[in-house]
């Protein structure tokens, strides 16, 4: 005789590929949605359609759609897709290695390393040599950040670092510190700043797409672009490490060299999307946790998804930041906070009742 199988079972491993696979392909869909209205909305009267139907009819680009879509709108819809992508990934990758799905990537110092380096740059910028300031040019700010959160990363993997062995408790901890370090030494910085300057601070830390330029996206898509690939090539390991150290080591799984790639992917990943569109919250913790619930916690998938899923989430914060207070524009920061805040929330109340206290 044959048992009817259970309503309650948990789904099959080829019921959770083929709900991953679906899961994929809606993604792309919403990525695909949300980037043709990021290029559709905004102050100005240009949109797609327009730009289509003056190609169609053999009439060419107008000056205004010209300069409005390829000029502003689709470097910010790249730029966008890029950094949200980067930070869902880099979230996905930092909880896969600290085993807990309140990581994120600021974790690891790239943050605050990122933004101390901002701040230098803005405050005392004016001091560099002339010859400097031509060669670096608009791209100070985001040179300096990256350059910061490297440079953190570096630290933090020094102390955190014995006898070849990463720990990673220690890197939780040094980060704290150095992320405590940081506020302290950025606010020396703030209280010296002029009125000019405290301004550009509060606009760079509340984070923004703004400054979009093709010239931005081109230096930050060959890190963010290598780093998910590079992420990708990390899945096997982040599930076999979901079971301990100890197990994936058994299962040769090379663990030291696994976490010290994990580190330098997060560092890059992060401190390219920090460096052009500063401090924006909440992208690397609320993804990877929703795509968990839904798809489960194999990389594989996960990855891919993160990254789909995190570019169409920014892409729809920023086109909140531009309407809600049009023709102003407010920080996408500020959007992504008020949208990931509750969901920060639900997902402690969730941990909370789940481990019972």
């Amino acid at each position: 005789m044959t048992l009817a199988l259970d309503n309650g079972a948990p789904p099959t491993a080829a019921a959770r590929r083929s709900r991953a696979a679906w899961v994929t392909l809606a993604l792309i869909g919403l990525l695909a949605v949300t980037s043709m209205a990021s290029i559709s909305v905004g102050a100005s009267e240009a949109s797609l359609k327009m730009a289509v139907s003056d190609l169609l009819h053999g009439r060419g680009l107008s000056d205004l759609n010209r300069i409005v879509l390829w000029d502003i709108r689709l470097p910010r819809l790249a730029m966008g897709i890029l950094v949200g992508a980067a930070l869902a990934v880099s979230g996905v990758v930092m909880q896969g290695l600290f085993r807990n799905p309140l990581a994120d990537p600021g974790i690891v110092g790239v943050s605050a390393g990122a933004g101390l380096g901002a701040i230098t740059a803005i405050v005392f910028g004016n001091l560099l040599p002339a010859a400097v300031l031509a060669w670096v040019g608009s791209g100070l700010v985001a040179v300096a950040a990256f350059l910061g959160g490297w440079a953190s990363v570096l630290i933090l993997y020094r102390v955190s670092t014995r006898q070849g062995q990463t720990s990673v408790a220690t890197m939780l901890l040094a980060g704290i510190a150095l992320a405590a370090l940081s506020g302290a030494v950025s606010g020396v910085m703030v209280y010296i700043a002029d009125d000019q300057q405290l301004r550009d601070l509060t606009f760079w830390g509340m984070g923004s797409l703004a400054g979009a330029t093709w010239t931005k996206v081109a230096t930050a898509a060959p890190l963010i672009l290598a780093s998910i690939l590079c992420a990708q090539h990390l899945a096997r390991a982040l599930n076999s490490l979901a079971m301990g150290e100890a197990v994936a080591h058994h299962i040769g799984i090379p663990v030291q060299r696994s976490k010290n790639i994990a580190i330098l992917t997060v560092a890059a990943a992060t401190g390219a999307a920090v460096a052009v569109s500063g401090g924006i919250g909440f992208i690397g913790i609320v993804v990877p946790h929703l795509l968990r619930l839904g798809t489960g916690p194999d990389h594989h998938r996960l990855l891919v998804n993160a990254a789909l899923l995190g570019a169409a989430l920014l892409l729809a914060a920023d086109m909140i930041s531009r309407v809600i207070v049009a023709p102003a524009e407010l920080p996408i920061g500020i959007v992504t906070a008020i949208l990931g805040a509750p969901v920060f929330f639900w997902i402690l109340l969730r941990r909370h009742g789940s481990m019972g206290m």
